[in-house]
């Protein structure tokens, strides 16, 4: 890898690092009764103390530091006092850490007390998902194949993959080329290179993957109020394999 390449990996993982930092945290106080706003509170702070800033707050007008989506709600669930999170309950946290201009982009899928046997294996499948999906990554493989081993995996186990909402390329800025999509065919799509930083975030119903927002513009919802979850991480790919840049420090299995 050239200079440039080096630096851009070694920029991400720093800020990749912290965002997944702030998701330990979080892990630490999910249980019942807390609000999506306190889950806001500890990202905020945490990324704040580690001299960052959250890339979420005042983007495109989104007025919170994280994305907090529970049980039906797909992505962009925008925190609040008034949600307060019960027994039984999935809630998946979003969070993108900015480090010296670099974005580190992650998020997880929570369990709240005690969940049914349908969400455990939700939540099982959809990091499953990406795990497959990361561990494919190398110089010269096809986007498509990396939405087809998610469809194929997810959709074995009796789940859809939604179609509207995708992986991103990442880096100095948030959100760029290449879409990164959750579903599609084996040897299609745009070939990966070395150098390449972007997001696989499969979001993963179990019902139908048809979605729709909601009128505060953000939150996306299944529209036939199944549960969804979504994990998600920032990778550099190398000539030989790829690179986490959002692994947890603390856990070596997020579930």
């Amino acid at each position: 890898m050239n200079d440039e390449i080096k630096e851009s990996f070694e920029k991400t993982k720093i800020a990749g690092s912290i965002a997944a930092g702030a998701l330990d945290e979080v892990s630490k106080i999910i249980k019942p009764g807390i609000s999506t706003n306190k889950i806001d509170k500890i990202c905020y702070e945490f990324i704040n103390d580690n001299q960052a800033y959250s890339a979420p707050l005042y983007y495109r007008g989104f007025p919170k530091s994280c994305c907090t989506s529970t049980n039906h709600i797909v992505c962009h669930g925008i925190p609040s006092e008034k949600k307060i999170l019960r027994d039984g309950d999935i809630v998946n946290v979003d969070v993108t850490a900015v480090k010296d201009g670099w974005h580190g982009d992650t998020s997880r899928t929570f369990k709240v007390g005690e969940v049914s046997i349908r969400a455990q294996k939700l939540v099982d499948t959809t990091y499953e998902a990406m795990m497959k999906a990361i561990k494919i990554v190398k110089d010269g493989v096809h986007l498509g194949d990396i939405g087809n081993l998610i469809q194929n995996h997810v959709e074995a186990q009796g789940f859809s993959v939604v179609q509207d909402f995708c992986g991103h390329g990442i880096g100095q800025a948030f959100h760029k080329e290449p879409n990164v999509l959750h579903y599609g065919e084996k040897g299609t799509g745009e070939k990966i290179k070395t150098g390449m930083i972007f997001t696989i975030e499969p979001m993963i119903n179990a019902g139908n993957y048809e979605t729709r927002v909601l009128n505060d513009g953000w939150t996306a919802v299944t529209k036939d109020k199944n549960l969804s979850a979504q994990f998600e991480h920032t990778i550099g790919v190398t000539k030989d394999g790829y690179e986490i840049f959002t692994k947890s420090k603390n856990i070596e299995k997020i579930l």
